[in-house]
């Protein structure tokens, strides 16, 4: 049990759905969500295809866990070929909508075509149709959202939908649901609307069975306790958010600033949660006003943020006086420090425009920092951005050009292709900060040496949450390692990887791995489902689902010489703080990981680890 074993496959081209059962042998191989859809789309789409054909498919699954009374057991992931980075892709959500589609007994929905209009799918338990999204089409995330549930009359129908950013092909578009939680990365966004598939809606009501509902309610529980045990998940998340991390990666001289040419920002302050907390002497209000929690959650990471009401509002949009979703790190950092902004309603105004219009933050903050270097650098002008002084710091910079990204306008367009394609654009490819073609988030490599190999290998291009070694070099957890040196970050990193792709697919949160190991995890989903889930077997399928998408990389045409970083993170040595002097050192970690990984020394799985993770 706790799979539906029910997917649905929806052929936008002719307008079907129809309901198929799951392949339980994969399943007891790959487990769920991450793994389980990935094995699908890798066996249903050419590597090679355009990520923005038709013949590209995407795929939303739950995990077995989704659904039930785990904490943080409300997750969904959306997979398909990144348009951002045509390689395989994987992005993670929060919220409730992973809950609702278990409970309308799905585990996955197979999205195949293209709708020759735009289209919605609606979803009632098994009454599952397309219907006409024309009135939809145009609107932000957030009038959609509304406007389907004011539509059939049920607020409590649950939508994913994309916003105009989405429609108009920006190349790191979400899929954002319940209005601010977003599967973010890699640009999912910009393959639904390729499909001119602008929402998914579902209400469902079956419930979701466990196989060994004692052991399993047992096992929940002591989870549970643990995580309430725990400083990060039990005080420092529901207290500040991930925004705690920024005073604290700013000292330890690891936060990209200013495009990455420095690892400090002095305005670190301005832009931390201990800066969304306090009042402002203007209105006697903070940034912040309380924290939230997505479906079964027991952390409660989440923020709820105002603005200044005289500040970047607008009589008729109301809506960014307050709003849910405020700043999260990856957010705050890469619309701040990177671009070199420290004014916090700024950063919210924009981070409330990338929930409105459905943009990854992280990839449109780092390519405006980019953008902001190709115009002081004379590389771009006035001419090429409509006017629009983009030099570091500038707030009103910042929050004009995110309005026109997120509408598809003007300059927008072109900051909407990434940090790559962009600085290739204007002749200077060196100042994008990528890794294959996706931007990298709110950690340098020359500060916390392990997130240089992170980035390097991570399947669907630059990614802290493929592997957050940051837990161990920054924070402890679960032991401490020194951020300054290469000496054994290849396996832990590998360690990492293999871990967080059991995690993902299980239908969880990441962010549990502060206090859990997979030994509090595998009694979870073993007491759940049938078969036996130990640890060992755990680390097994996450090895597994990282070499099966490594093939689908290599055979896109990806190859070892994939596997690197930025010039400047290996060229240029950090100016200040503790990793001052040092550069990143790739060139050590990687032939190690490679070892440790089985792939030979261009990086590829070698015939015998193949058939040791059974692929």
């Amino acid at each position: 049990m706790s799979w539906t074993r029910t997917i649905l496959r929806v052929d936008l081209t002719n307008g079907t759905c129809a309901p198929e059962p799951l392949n339980m042998g994969w399943a007891m191989k790959y487990l769920g969500q991450r793994g389980l859809a990935t094995k699908y789309f890798v066996e249903e789409t050419d590597p090679k295809v355009d990520p923005l054909s038709p013949d590209n498919k995407m795929i939303m699954a739950t995990g077995p866990l989704t659904g039930t009374c785990a904490s943080t057991a409300g997750r969904y992931s959306v997979i398909t070929k990144g348009a951002l980075t045509g390689a395989i892709a994987c992005s993670n959500s929060g919220g409730f909508f992973g809950n609702e589609m278990k409970n309308a007994g799905y585990d996955m929905i197979i999205f195949e075509g293209r709708a020759p209009n735009p289209v919605y799918l609606l979803i009632q338990n098994d009454d599952a149709r397309l219907l006409d999204a024309s009135e939809f089409w145009g609107k932000s995330v957030w009038d959609t959202e509304e406007g389907i549930k004011a539509k059939h009359q049920d607020p409590l129908i649950r939508v994913a939908s994309i916003g105009v950013s989405g429609e108009k092909g920006c190349k790191f578009a979400c899929v954002v649901n319940d209005m601010h939680r977003a599967a973010g990365r890699s640009g999912v966004g910009t393959v639904m609307g390729s499909k001119n598939l602008k929402a998914v809606a579902i209400r469902g009501t079956l419930g979701v069975a466990v196989d060994d509902a004692p052991r399993f309610l047992a096992a929940a529980d002591a989870g549970k306790k643990v995580l309430a045990d725990n400083a990060v998940t039990g005080q420092g998340l529901p207290t500040f958010g991930t925004q705690v991390l920024m005073n604290v990666i700013n000292e330890t001289g690891a936060l990209p600033t200013r495009n990455s040419r420095e690892v400090q920002f002095d305005g670190a302050k301005d832009i931390s949660a201990e800066a969304m907390a306090e009042k402002r002497v203007s209105d006697g209000k903070a940034n912040l006003i309380t924290n939230a929690a997505c479906f079964a959650c027991t952390i409660a990471c989440g923020r709820v943020s105002a603005i200044e009401r005289t500040h970047y509002t607008v009589a008729e949009r109301p809506q960014y006086q307050v709003a849910s979703g405020g700043l999260e790190y990856e957010a705050a950092w890469a619309l701040g420090a990177a671009t070199g902004v420290n004014d916090l309603d700024a950063l919210t105004f924009a981070n409330f425009i990338c929930n409105e219009q459905g943009m990854d933050p992280i990839s449109l903050g780092a390519t405006v920092g980019a953008a902001m270097e190709l115009f002081e650098s004379g590389a771009i002008g006035t001419a090429e951005t409509g006017g629009i002084e983009l030099r570091f710091g500038s707030a009103e910079a910042l929050t004009q050009v995110t309005e026109l990204v997120g509408l598809g306008e003007g300059f927008g367009v072109d900051v909407g292709l990434g940090s790559k394609r962009l600085c290739e654009k204007y002749g200077n490819p060196d100042l994008s900060m990528t890794v294959k073609g996706q931007e990298f988030p709110a950690y340098d490599p020359r500060g916390i040496q392990g997130m240089g190999l992170t980035y390097a290998t991570a399947n669907r291009g630059a990614c802290h949450l493929r592997s957050y070694t940051v837990a161990s070099e920054i924070l402890g957890v679960p032991e401490k390692t020194d951020p300054l040196t290469t000496d054994g970050k290849a396996a832990l990193v590998k360690a990492f990887q293999d871990a967080t792709a059991a995690v993902d697919s299980s239908g969880l949160c990441v962010f549990t791995t502060f206090a859990w190991t997979l030994d509090d995890i595998a009694p979870q989903i073993d007491a759940a489902c049938e078969g036996s889930w130990s640890t060992d077997t755990l680390l097994e399928v996450g090895e597994r689902i990282w070499t099966l998408e490594r093939q689908y990389n290599l055979d896109a045409g990806f190859t070892g010489k994939d596997d690197s970083l930025p010039k400047r993170l290996l060229k240029d040595a950090a100016k200040t703080g503790p990793a001052k002097g040092l550069v990143n050192g790739l060139d050590k970690m990687l032939p190690e990981y490679y070892q440790l990984r089985g792939w030979t020394a261009d990086g590829v799985p070698t015939n015998e680890t193949l058939q040791r993770v059974a692929l």
